[in-house]
């Protein structure tokens, strides 16, 4: 006769595994959540894309000859949510590297319009080879090596010396490639255009070859050299191209020239088994406790019992 107590953990057991059972049919519709832009008739997740591409783009690793645009806000950045000065609290300030004058290292861009009805010029900073940039008023900083995000807590300790409570925004004004998906084990890359003639092949040769490909890093996904994406214009509403590498016949029907903000993806060999048990782990790990947790009951029961 079993002991009402372990009677009781033995059918939150089988409830567990009957919950399990019912888990592991599900996976199988909803493994492929990982998979990015897939396309459903014509048209892609674009708030997706737009999410991916900003992670991405934040994780970028400034290098020499990188040209950055370096903001710099006072009062925290009350001057991006007040700017026309029109809030009753604080007084709004900045310095936008685009007040400076153009000097060795900088180079200007054309004004632009913005909401406010005001014209913004701007400068560009370039990175030397030493990895230093030239700034106003800090002058020489090293940035070399540095997320963007890093780049913003190290400016903004720097211009703390002149400003209360600086607020830092660096971009790279580089034309660059985005790459995403089962390339180069990393899964998100910034790669800088070096010159106007880069094709899609250079492009994934210097991200570090597709997963799992010849000169892959392999890892634990694979990518599909079939299924190609390469994405361009508004991400709003973009144009795409699927591009099949695993032929000769598809690479020369291909169009293989890339342009200025164009994003690649290769799309992982999807694994249905493998990801079906990697999503199950924490309700594997749970039953495996409930049934070390019966089993001791049951031990101890038994003793109690004799």
């Amino acid at each position: 006769m079993l002991h009402p107590i372990f009677r009781r953990f033995l059918s939150v057991g089988l409830l567990s595994l009957s919950f399990l059972l019912s888990f592991s049919c599900t996976t199988s519709k909803i493994y492929r959540q990982n998979v990015l832009f897939r396309l459903e008739g014509t048209t892609v997740d674009t708030a997706r894309l737009r999410t991916t591409i900003n992670r991405t783009e934040r994780n970028y690793i400034i290098q020499s000859n990188d040209y950055l645009d370096v903001r710099v806000y006072t009062n925290k950045g009350e001057r991006i949510l007040d700017p026309n000065g029109e809030l009753p609290f604080g007084n709004p300030g900045g310095l936008r590297g685009a007040t400076t004058r153009p000097g060795a290292g900088t180079r200007t861009t054309t004004g632009q319009q913005s909401s406010g009805g005001t014209t913004s010029g701007g400068s560009e900073f370039l990175v030397q080879d030493d990895g230093i940039v030239k700034l106003p008023m800090v002058e020489n900083i090293k940035l070399s090596g540095y997320t963007l995000l890093e780049a913003d807590s190290v400016l903004q300790v720097a211009y703390s010396q002149y400003y209360e409570q600086p607020f830092v925004v660096t971009r790279v004004t580089n034309n660059r490639i985005i790459v995403l998906g089962a390339v180069g084990g990393t899964g998100g890359q910034v790669i800088p255009m070096t010159n106007d003639n880069m094709n899609l092949i250079e492009v994934l040769a210097i991200a570090g070859g597709i997963d799992g490909g010849a000169i892959g890093t392999g890892g634990n996904r694979v990518g599909r050299t079939t299924n190609i994406r390469l994405i361009r214009g508004d991400l709003k509403n973009p144009q795409i191209q699927v591009i099949d590498l695993s032929t000769f016949e598809g690479m020369r029907r291909a169009n293989l020239q890339v342009e200025p903000n164009d994003i690649v993806y290769v799309e992982p060999v999807r694994r249905p088994f493998y990801e079906a048990l990697t999503d199950a782990g924490p309700v594997f790990g749970l039953v495996t406790s409930l049934i070390s947790v019966l089993s001791t009951l049951y031990i101890i029961t038994r003793v109690y019992n004799n």
